[in-house]
């Protein structure tokens, strides 16, 4: 255990900071414009947009099960620094994303994560009980849908590709993408 383990995030975030600055590989003013730049663009709306084209674009939606940063690209969200692997759910699957050590996640694609995504009741339980923690969630999946979580980390974040609700053929990309939440991205609710 190290000396800083019991600091709340902020905390910990800050002293990685300052070690940064001393360091001279950023400035507070890098830090910050960085950061104001990622937040300005992150949303949910994003993960939203690339779901719903995967939905009407066989193409786009081979490319985003098999090379997550590739698709993303296309969308225009390139220079992830990370590798996005994006699983799909199906009648018989129902994926679920976590981070046990700590809260990775695609930002970008998804907004800031929740609060709940980054506690340790959610961390622990997700891999332990995770029909369990999805019934929390109000999403009771029948005993014959298996659910897999997944594990995100530093270099490998995930995004859920929800299944496409039933009675949508008439609507367009923009109505679609209206219909993903952010939980459907995670994959603690069905869209």
């Amino acid at each position: 255990m190290t000396e800083h383990d019991d600091l709340p995030a902020a905390a910990r975030t800050r002293r990685l900071e300052e070690r940064l600055i001393a360091a001279g590989l950023a400035s507070d003013d890098e830090i910050d414009e960085f950061l104001t730049k990622l937040y300005a663009s992150a949303s949910p709306v994003n993960g939203a947009r690339m779901a719903a084209r995967a939905w009407t674009d066989p193409r786009y939606r081979d490319l985003l099960l098999s090379d997550g940063n590739a698709a993303a690209a296309e969308a225009g969200f390139d220079g992830l620094s990370y590798q996005l692997r994006v699983v799909a759910n199906s009648d018989q699957v129902h994926n679920v994303i976590v981070c046990t050590l700590c809260s990775c996640y695609p930002v970008s694609l998804l907004g800031p994560s929740p609060g709940w995504y980054k506690s340790f009741a959610y961390r622990s339980r997700t891999v332990r009980e995770p029909r369990a923690v999805l019934a929390e969630f109000g999403l009771t999946l029948p005993d014959t849908v298996r659910i897999r979580v997944w594990d995100s980390t530093s270099e490998a974040r995930y995004m859920v590709l929800p299944m496409r609700p039933a009675g949508t053929g008439a609507l367009d990309a923009d109505q679609l993408a209206a219909l993903v939440t952010r939980n459907g991205l995670i994959g603690t609710a069905p869209v």
